[in-house]
């Protein structure tokens, strides 16, 4: 598959200590078609009506939305579409409120209860990748090649090695806490810098402090070149990291986000993230569901 094309897309990055300010921000940017959120608006805002996407970074940092999105709006030219590029938390906090008519995120705990309380209208189960513990060439753990991350995770709390933790309630944090409370550690312990960031920025300071990480495949992959890290473990079951499209039951344009959550399941969608990333990193960075 050739890179990515270029797209006129301007990132948007949304910190927990600013949090409110900066959703509201980014929202009424996206909404009203200026600067500051993930878009492919091109200026005909009469000709199209906008769809809102709450997403992840992972899904950002990676380039997908790059092919996505221009292959969705060629399909449907009647629709353009915003993304507002979070963590799952805060992805679903916006479909909560009704700033975001579908959602993209990876919480299955969260995207469960959300469906339960009313808030979504139809879930869709897209792709996968897995989760990796990645940490510094000189594994001070030892955990390289471990096969049970619970094992590895009690193995960096033991040495001195560290843990930065994305912090923000991410769909990557959340894991990282379900898999350090049945480890029976601490998610507030000594060991962990929590920085309350994205996942591209997560591994830059992973790398740079030489401590291990939490990190999607996708987004490693998408990095690593410029990374001091590797994979330590990997393929321990619990590491799943499935991504689920949500319709919410306040969209203000409940047919674009409708039109947008079915055709992220349809075989066109299916053959682009089937082939994201093959060429470039010799490995799809995500696997659609349901093949």
């Amino acid at each position: 598959m050739p890179p990515a094309p270029s797209h006129p897309y301007s990132r948007s990055r949304v910190l927990p200590l600013v949090v409110l300010l900066s959703l509201s921000l980014l929202i009424v940017c996206c909404r009203g078609g200026g600067p500051g959120c993930f878009s492919s608006f091109d200026g005909r805002a009469g000709q199209a009506a906008r769809v809102i996407l709450a997403s992840t970074t992972s899904t950002d940092d990676t380039g997908l939305f790059q092919v996505l999105i221009p292959a969705f709006e060629e399909a449907h030219p009647e629709y353009r579409v915003s993304v507002i590029a979070v963590g799952s938390g805060q992805a679903l906090a916006l479909g909560r409120s009704g700033d975001a008519d579908a959602l993209l995120v990876h919480a299955p705990r969260e995207e469960e209860r959300f469906m339960k309380e009313g808030h979504g209208d139809v879930r869709r189960e897209v792709m996968y990748n897995d989760f990796v513990i990645a940490g510094p060439p000189s594994d001070p753990a030892g955990i390289s090649g471990m096969e049970d991350a619970k094992e590895a995770l009690r193995a960096i709390a033991g040495s001195e090695g560290r843990l930065v933790s994305r912090g923000d309630g991410s769909g990557t944090h959340l894991k990282e806490q379900e898999l350090l409370e049945s480890s029976g550690l601490d998610g507030s312990s000594d060991w962990i810098d929590s920085i309350g960031q994205g996942m591209g920025e997560t591994l830059t300071m992973a790398s740079q402090r030489q401590a291990y990480v939490l990190s999607d495949r996708g987004t490693f992959l998408s990095m690593r070149q410029r990374l001091d890290l590797r994979v330590q473990v990997e393929g321990d079951e619990s590491l799943f990291n499935p991504y689920g499209a949500i319709l919410t039951h306040k969209a203000r344009n409940p047919k674009g986000a409708r039109a947008l959550v079915d055709w992220l399941v349809s075989p066109a969608a299916k053959d682009i993230i089937r082939e994201f990333g093959v060429s470039e990193y010799g490995e799809p960075l995500f696997v659609p569901l349901g093949d």
